[in-house]
């Protein structure tokens, strides 16, 4: 649905050139919800304004809906930005007009008959459950609800894209993940495609299917957000499980193990201990809810080093778990899933 090739946005002022977005390349699937994760100057808010052409690459290719964006002319890439809705972080409503005044306005611009109108109106309220707040202006309702109205602004032109701008982080917890269930029930009523850009992981652990991290303008990892949680060494796998670097003894193992599904509600640590007659020492660790299912990831530690603990390492291996091990003796690769 959406591909981004090699794409290039360089800032110039003067004497002083930045590179906002440096030869970044992402793949979105048509219905998923991927997002785009990293602090603040990371380049994120402007490869997503790069998608429907709000910044104008200096290189590369957006490609939405199998067309070449920056090949189309003035009318057919306004014709093209009507599939593209946008959702901003400050909501961006025009206050004179009331809620459905606010709704209604992307289709005034585009000549949408009065009666066409009031119904679409009407259904894009129901959808986000604002419905009672009609004739309410942007100065009498919260910033959960203005989020709403903006979520219904965007979708007045039955977009098949959405863009999303840190639509969450003016938010309180509890408002957040009201808009998440709702941005994730939306893709998958109507079959939305949804690219979002945030720097919180709660946004990418409730609702992305997919997830890249940016830094300095370019993508350092990217893929299905359980592929990544189940990759030793990931950085979002870091971000989700925050622990501290590993003070590894002299003539024992320390082992990150991540596990997902029915693997955590195994007793796996007591098992190993049972089967191998060895004391296993728990370092950390947490179980997190990701989208439908649960992943976790436990630190332990084993006596002896790498070579001495094979055989207990394969058998955590072998029982679907993925192995990081840490420490000395621990050979370049281990802990990738077979």
């Amino acid at each position: 649905m959406i591909q981004i090739e090699k794409l290039r946005k360089v800032y110039r002022a003067r004497h002083r050139a930045v590179t906002a977005v440096d030869g970044v390349d992402l793949a979105v699937r048509e219905g998923e919800i991927f997002g785009v994760l990293g602090r603040s100057g990371a380049g994120k808010s402007t490869l997503l304004r790069c998608v429907n052409l709000l910044e104008r690459p200096d290189s590369g290719r957006v490609v939405v809906g199998g067309r070449d964006l920056l090949a189309l002319s003035g009318a057919e890439l306004r014709a093209a930005r009507r599939g593209i809705g946008m959702i901003h972080q400050h909501f961006g409503l025009l206050s004179g007009r009331t809620v459905a005044g606010n709704v209604a306005f992307p289709l005034e611009v585009m000549r949408m008959p009065r009666a066409e109108r009031a119904a679409r109106v009407a259904e894009l309220l129901e959808l986000v459950g604002l419905t009672e707040h009609a004739g309410a202006y942007p100065a009498q309702i919260s910033g959960g609800q203005k989020q709403r109205v903006g979520i219904a602004r965007a979708l007045a032109g039955r977009p098949e894209v959405l863009l999303s701008d840190e639509a969450t982080s003016a938010l309180d917890p509890e408002t957040t993940a009201s808009i998440l269930e709702l941005l994730r029930d939306l893709s998958r009523r109507l079959g939305l495609t949804v690219l979002l850009i945030t720097h919180e992981m709660e946004v990418v652990k409730r609702i992305c299917d997919s997830a890249a991290i940016m830094r300095a303008g370019r993508v350092v990892e990217s893929g299905p957000v359980r592929d990544l949680l189940l990759r030793p060494g990931s950085e979002l796998a870091g971000g989700l499980f925050p622990l501290p670097a590993p003070d590894v003894r002299e003539g024992a193992t320390v082992v990150d193990v991540t596990f997902e599904g029915d693997s955590a509600d195994r007793p796996f640590v007591s098992a190993l201990a049972r089967t191998y007659s060895i004391d296993v020492n728990i370092l950390g660790g947490a179980v997190e809810q990701v989208g439908d299912g649960r992943i976790g990831r436990l630190r332990i530690e084993l006596p002896g080093d790498p070579e001495v603990n094979a055989a207990q390492l394969a058998h955590l291996r072998d029982s679907g778990l993925t192995v990081e091990v840490h420490g000395a003796g621990a050979r370049p690769g281990e802990g990738v899933r077979p």
